[in-house]
């Protein structure tokens, strides 16, 4: 199981995630992608839940039309653990792309 992130840990991280943002009351990060259209907005959910899956770690997210909501949180060790970094990390990045 994936150990919780210090708090100087889990701050550091965050000041290398701008766009993500703590979520009120829960050990998690959030943050709103807006694309082009629908597609773009499948398309980057798709290429993510690859990635996810490969990594046996997988993000609670809310579609609407072109905006995809992401929080991100490692339920097993009951909040933000490295994994919960890296795939912030992979999601902006594939998020970049589209």
């Amino acid at each position: 199981m994936a150990s919780l992130l210090s708090s100087t840990t889990r701050d550091d991280a965050l000041a290398s995630l701008p766009e993500w943002q703590l979520v009120e009351g829960r050990d998690a990060i959030f943050r709103s992608f807006h694309f082009a259209n629908f597609i773009a907005a499948f398309g980057f959910m798709t290429e993510v839940a690859l990635t996810a899956e490969k990594m046996d770690h997988h993000p609670e997210w809310f579609n609407v039309y072109k905006r995809v909501d992401v929080t991100l949180s490692t339920h097993d060790a009951g909040g933000l653990t490295q994994l919960d970094i890296k795939l912030a990390r992979l999601i902006g990045a594939t998020a970049a792309k589209h």
